[in-house]
């Protein structure tokens, strides 16, 4: 089944996100400070490509370096890639079969809000550790 919703995900709005997230870490690339954004964006937009199997888990190593970083982000640009999922988790939840999908890409939203200090394992790791999810 999660084959089944990943490929659906990835056709209707999976891509076009990731997209957005390799586009964020472009431009943190390019900025040479924003380096640890731009590697959260494409760790990010790796779990936005394939959701399904995979769940975000807070790292208990973080410290107050992420949380500034992630205040940081959110200024700079996490708050529309976060709006980029609202909207799409709406139009896709405008018809039963993309109920699923939508649910899928609101639970995305608050990893683009706060990405440092969360790593992307898949379900059956974050179980097996006893890890507790981020969202």
């Amino acid at each position: 089944m999660r084959i089944v919703l990943n490929v659906l995900w990835l056709l209707l709005a999976g891509l076009w996100l990731a997209i957005g997230y390799v586009i964020a870490a472009i431009f943190c690339f390019i900025l040479i400070i924003t380096i640890p954004f731009g590697i959260a964006a494409l760790r990010i937009a790796g779990h936005t490509l394939w959701p399904f199997g995979s769940t975000p888990v807070r790292n208990p190593d973080a410290g107050v370096a992420s949380v500034i970083g992630n205040v940081l982000w959110v200024l700079l640009g996490g708050w529309w890639l976060a709006l980029a999922h609202i909207v799409a988790g709406v139009a896709l939840c405008l018809t039963i079969i993309g109920i699923p999908l939508g649910l899928a890409c609101f639970k995305l939203v608050p990893i683009s809000f706060w990405p440092l200090g969360v790593e992307i394992v898949s379900v059956e790791e974050a179980d097996a550790f006893g890890a507790r999810r981020a969202w």
